[in-house]
């Protein structure tokens, strides 16, 4: 059995990313999300343990100190982060696991865990993500002005990720995504007890 992936996807907002992510999980029941813990509280629905970990403050920044995270973050006050325990162990049972986060994030991830693969969703001009945004009416003048000026800052860091994804067709992006997912289930990093089946070894 081959080891697990982590698939990790950055792009700006507006770039596509949830769809091609959605799509991806789809296709590939092996893929999965982790469960990621918060201090938020649950809303009408959420499950503790299905849709997140409730966490207090506390017990969050205890979590953070002793390096039990493979990723953190702050948003709107509340904090959120990947346990890195149970990933490894879906990782190890050859689960994939898919990352949809920014660059921060991912730098974070690259830190913890290596052997993860990148891609970035570009989109394929700034003039056509200003567009994506003004259509999707999500946002106003000035919150699409900063979106943008955070996308170039967002843009300046992919040069370090393992593959570029211009999403300027639906289609196209999502072929050239999953053809990277699968090429990256192939790494040797991966399959190291194929080869070592082969040779005779334990």
């Amino acid at each position: 059995m081959r080891q697990g992936i982590v698939l990790v996807l950055s792009a700006p907002s507006g770039t596509g990313k949830s769809t091609l992510s959605e799509m991806l999980l789809k296709e590939f029941p092996n893929l999965g999300y982790s469960v990621s813990c918060t201090t938020r509280q649950a809303r009408a629905g959420e499950i503790n343990g299905v849709h997140y970990h409730f966490l207090c403050l506390d017990d969050f920044e205890n979590k953070r100190k002793n390096g039990e995270f493979a990723e953190w973050a702050q948003v709107h006050g509340n904090f959120y982060g990947t346990p890195l325990l149970p990933l490894k162990k879906m990782l190890a049972a050859g689960r994939d696991v898919l990352f949809d986060i920014d660059v921060q994030g991912a730098v974070q991830i690259k830190t913890s865990l290596p052997e993860a693969t990148f891609a970035f969703i570009i989109p394929p001009s700034m003039e056509e993500l200003g567009r994506r945004l003004h259509k999707r009416g999500l946002d106003n003048e000035e919150t699409i002005f900063q979106r943008l000026a955070n996308a170039k800052k967002e843009i300046a860091e992919a040069y370090w990720y393992d593959a570029l994804i211009v999403n300027d067709d639906l289609a196209r992006a999502y072929n050239d995504l999953r053809s990277f997912y699968i090429a990256s289930t192939l790494m040797p990093s991966h399959n190291k007890s194929l080869v070592q089946t082969l040779l005779g070894e334990k």
